[in-house]
């Protein structure tokens, strides 16, 4: 039977990506689509709180389809989802030159601008997709404020075509009709008659707009509270919160990482983690654990447990450093700092391990890794207070192992 026939994407848009292998072991990146959609007895849900580019969403469907991924009748749309549009795209690129020397680091899909948009609530829903007229009106409304703000947009954006590109008798307001639900009313139903439901999260708390290190964010909540807003699930429906998280740390883009590794080591672990941004191939900064990090993230998603990734990256490294606290003008801080300044100035505290030399990627056993690789592990356990349950050895769906209670 399968565990979770539902699984909903609660925020987000296509900057972010999963790479997900299927049971047969073949690679696929994932972005607006949520990864339940590889297995046929799952439906998918992509809620309120996405913005979503419906060119992309589709190009993405198209690639599924055509290796063979049945999609239709088992994605669904929220009604109340905000659409990202092309004019996003070039309000992101633009605004990010002008930024220069500041610059956020965004990936210019344009979410930030379509999270404005439904901030300053001039922005468009799915369900504005069903009067072609009034979305006409709206969207040439919402061209006109930001060409009030970048008036180069009236050279680089046609408002006309893209209007054309959704209102055209065969052009996305229709392609999207068959996906389109109140997926409200349709989540709470599938709750009501017991099917279990996963909920399926992008980016990470430290990129989360209130809690993350801000500006360095991305624009939606990817921490507890996006899923009480972006799906409209009430805390008291929620069963077990299993927090993911690398045995390193990495981060793409700009701000302050105080864990980043300096040096060779950065560039090993990357080419050996292999670590990329599924969605723009940006090389991704990597640096030792940060308990500090960790555990503010564990507090305000309150995990259950965590599932580590990535254990075998580390195989070979003789020493192995866990951040454990920060240092600022003479003062120990334990708690992770909103003030970008002190993030950038602070001293970490390490606690240094013995590694391991051992590949561990075909170990299925807790007591069959290295005894350092457990020790690891166990050091994560105590300093956060949470149980690590599940160690990821590799890629593969059955690298897993599954530590005893």
């Amino acid at each position: 039977m399968l565990r979770f026939p539902l699984l909903c994407a609660p925020q987000g848009g296509a900057n972010a990506g999963h790479t997900i292998y299927d049971a047969q072991g073949k690679k696929y990146a994932l972005h607006l689509v949520p990864s339940g959609i590889l297995n046929p007895a799952c439906t998918c849900v992509v809620g309120n709180g996405v913005v979503v580019h419906l060119p992309s969403l589709f190009e993405e469907i198209a690639a599924l389809e055509a290796a063979g991924v049945t999609v239709r009748g088992r994605l669904f749309l929220s009604d109340r989802a905000h659409l990202l549009f092309d004019l996003h795209k070039e309000v992101d690129g633009l605004r990010e030159a002008e930024l220069a020397g500041a610059m956020i680091g965004t990936t210019k899909r344009g979410i930030g601008p379509a999270y404005a948009s439904k901030a300053t609530r001039n922005g468009l829903r799915v369900c504005d997709l069903a009067n072609k007229e009034s979305f006409a009106l709206k969207l040439r409304s919402l061209a006109a404020d930001a060409i009030s703000r970048f008036p180069s947009l009236s050279d680089s954006y046609d408002v006309e075509a893209e209007i054309s590109a959704y209102t055209a008798p065969q052009g996305f307001a229709t392609k999207a009709q068959p996906f389109v639900k109140d997926t409200v009313a349709y989540v709470h139903a599938q709750h009501a008659q017991g099917r279990r439901i996963l909920v399926e999260g992008a980016n990470a708390t430290l990129l989360d707009l209130d809690f993350g290190t801000y500006p360095f964010v991305t624009s939606s909540n990817p921490s507890m509270g996006g899923i009480i807003s972006g799906l409209g699930l009430a805390p008291r429906h929620f069963g077990k919160i299993i927090g993911v998280a690398k045995a390193y740390t990495t981060r793409v883009g700009a701000g302050p990482y105080p864990t980043e590794m300096t040096g060779t080591m950065g560039d090993e672990v990357r080419a050996k983690g292999a670590e990329y941004g599924t969605t723009t191939g940006r090389p991704r900064r990597c640096g030792w654990l940060d308990v500090v990090a960790l555990q503010f993230a564990c507090r305000i998603n309150g995990f259950d447990a965590i599932n580590v990734t990535k254990l075998d990256v580390l195989s070979g490294i003789p020493e192995l450093k866990i951040g454990v606290a920060y240092e600022h003008n003479g003062a120990v801080l334990y708690s992770f700092p909103a003030d970008l300044s002190v993030l950038e100035t602070l001293q970490v505290v390490y606690e240094t391990l013995p590694g391991w030399t051992e590949d561990i990627s075909k170990v299925r056993d807790w007591n069959a890794l290295p005894l350092n690789a457990r020790h690891y592990i166990e050091r994560m356990e105590q300093l956060l207070g949470v149980p690590c349950r599940y160690i990821g050895v590799g890629p593969g769906r059955d690298a897993m192992v599954i530590k005893p209670h």
